[in-house]
């Protein structure tokens, strides 16, 4: 039996997904991208439970996937979805400070959101966002 398609083909989705934030920030390059997108995932993993963090990555194709478990401290205290924009953004923008140009998008969670949403099955991630809280929707959206 051939290995999955997914992680045949796991390179090319994860360029397409850089690329697109890399268009939907405006930035010059796909490394400027990547760590906006990290800091998102990194933002959105802080809070969400184990079980959901797990729940979520199983709707990323394989390279999200990775990124989106990367560097994960499980035993850091879980944040509240309740956390301003601002506060989110700065928290976005405190990952890798010297290499990060997230202060030069406007709305850096919101241009992930579009690439990611390209990415994932639709029904599947809605059916995943209608089990968390009610705030957590509006993490998409800041």
């Amino acid at each position: 039996m051939p290995y999955p398609q997914e992680y045949q083909i796991c390179t090319n989705k994860f360029q397409e997904f850089l690329l697109d934030v890399k268009t939907n920030c405006d930035f010059e390059s796909s490394h400027m991208a990547y760590t906006v997108a990290q800091g998102v995932f990194q933002a959105f993993r802080r809070r969400l439970n184990l079980e959901d963090a797990i729940r979520f990555s199983n709707i990323l194709p394989a390279g999200l996937r990775a990124l989106f478990v990367a560097d994960w401290d499980p035993e850091q205290p879980i944040k509240d979805f309740t956390t301003s924009s601002e506060e989110v953004i700065k928290e976005v923008q405190s990952l890798r400070e010297v290499h990060n140009f997230t202060y030069l998008t406007e709305h850096p969670v919101k241009n992930v959101f579009k690439a990611l949403i390209k990415q994932v099955d639709s029904d599947k991630f809605k059916a995943f966002m209608d089990k968390l809280p009610s705030e957590a929707k509006l993490f998409w959206e800041i």
